[in-house]
């Protein structure tokens, strides 16, 4: 029964290999000493766990995880490995330099090929495809946005090798969609099958030494220590890697906020309605709108298909309960069949939902505290498949006192404010989510940028 209810997560859980049984790990038997503790085994645990362990393989590594790897949004996803970032590169060059804020930039569209690099190396089937990102106009006013996105990114010393504006007729023959004006492409993207990335890695890891404790609640963590409902893990250096999870932790309620993401799945499309879909290089594709879709072809030519659009719930709650709202499921069949019309018989055989950690000032950040032994890496605010493996890497550096260009980037040891309490916190993030649809909504039927609720927005949201 646990492992059938874990292989019901997604459609990323469901399409498993079948020798992984998803059955849990031991869990923590009583107190225990290591080097390093890792909390949470998702995505940036278990990254920071691999290169620690290539670094330095006598350390003695721990990875505490309260269900299974990759039981959050590491393996709930929409599968997109990209070179994107939460923040602005202007945000990122006001603290630190353009340069540092540039490099940045590069240094995620790199990590881009480190994770094929490491999934090849490691003989990790993550259905690794560098096919590229489309972002999609289906209005004219998003167009214009568009051209305004080319411009800029001219400005920060983007190429066309970075990013291109295509026309109807180009961008249509990528990805047949209804309606689309024109599109944005970059090449720094690879859709990939987030639970079998990161099953593998936990594997890999536990190759390697890395002990991993599932079934093991951390509550609480503090310089020397991560406490649990089984024992504490005493350990000089502690990890915080709990992304939309931080706020079950003592004293980190509003640290990140944890915003559910939704997603649906095809079943398995006919090659007759590829050959008028198109989508051959499983392109990762979205469109322009303030409550975006995101979408794959995955390996077994299903669509994946996701959006936002879940209320934020008082104190930062999470919930399984929380995961199926059939009104925001319903709302991303209907924006799939109006972009892909021939797909309105096509059944959808998952619907599911995960949580994702977004800070106050959509900043995503990583810090090694020497003096405390304290680390942390998060906030990725949805851009986290790619991110999480540049921390890793990072905190790796830190931790083991390696200098290397990733040590200066302009992320490590920023930090974000925190949230407002409650009830200002579910009032205003509430609030902003009713203006961005509204914004959508407006801008759709009038044509025009609806300026002044875009600045309401972003006042609520900061960003």
């Amino acid at each position: 029964m646990v492992s059938q209810h874990y292989r019901s997560l997604s459609l990323w859980h469901d399409t498993l290999p079948e020798d992984d049984r998803l059955q849990p790990r031991a869990p923590l038997g009583g107190p225990r000493d290591f080097d390093v503790a890792i909390v949470g085994a998702g995505f940036t645990g278990l990254w920071t766990a691999y290169y620690l362990a290539e670094i330095d393989p006598t350390l003695r590594i721990a990875v505490l995880e309260k269900e299974i790897a990759g039981f959050g949004a590491s393996g709930r996803n929409g599968g997109w490995a990209s070179g994107l970032l939460p923040m602005s590169l202007e945000q990122v060059a006001k603290q630190s330099s353009r340069e540092a804020a540039i490099a940045l930039q590069k240094a995620a569209n790199k990590s881009v090929d480190e994770i094929g690099r490491v999934a090849a190396k490691e003989g990790i089937d993550a259905h690794f495809a560098k096919g590229g990102y489309l972002r999609a106009a289906t209005t004219e006013l998003q167009f214009q946005r568009l051209e305004a996105d080319v411009e800029h990114a001219r400005s920060w010393g983007q190429s066309q090798d970075d990013l291109r504006l295509l026309g109807r007729g180009e961008a249509r023959a990528l990805i047949n969609a209804d309606g689309v004006f024109g599109a944005l492409f970059t090449p720094h993207c690879a859709a990939i099958h987030p639970a079998r990335l990161v099953r593998g890695l936990a594997e890999v890891v536990e190759q390697r030494g890395v002990t991993i404790f599932e079934q093991t609640t951390v509550t609480e963590i503090a310089p020397g220590v991560a406490r649990t409902d089984r024992g504490d893990v005493r350990a000089e250096v502690v990890v915080r890697a709990l992304e939309g999870y931080t706020p079950s932790l003592k004293d980190h309620k509003r640290t990140l906020l944890p915003i559910y993401s939704l997603m649906i799945a095809t079943e398995p499309i006919p090659d007759e309605l590829w050959d008028e879909i198109g989508w051959r290089e499983r392109e990762t594709f979205n469109d322009d709108r303030r409550f975006l879709i995101y979408a794959q072809r995955t390996a077994d030519h299903r669509i994946a298909f996701g959006g936002r659009g879940a209320p934020y719930h008082l104190g930062s709650r999470i919930s399984d309960s929380f995961e199926h709202p059939p009104k925001v499921h319903a709302d991303l069949r209907r924006s799939l069949v109006k972009l892909f019309p021939g797909l309105r018989d096509v059944a959808i055989t998952h619907r599911w939902g995960g949580v994702l950690g977004i800070p106050r000032d959509w900043f995503a950040s990583l810090d090694f505290d020497q003096a405390t032994g304290l680390a942390r890496a998060g906030g990725y605010s949805g851009d986290g498949v790619t991110l999480t493996n540049l921390a890793g890497r990072t905190l790796a550096d830190l931790i083991t006192g390696t200098k290397s260009e990733r040590t200066e980037l302009p992320w490590v040891g920023h930090r974000s404010p925190s949230f407002e309490p409650e009830p200002l916190r579910f009032l205003g993030v509430n609030t902003g989510m009713r203006l961005a649809a509204a914004i959508d909504s407006r801008e759709e039927r009038t044509g025009r940028h609806a300026r002044l609720l875009d600045a309401a927005m972003n006042t609520l949201t900061g960003h």
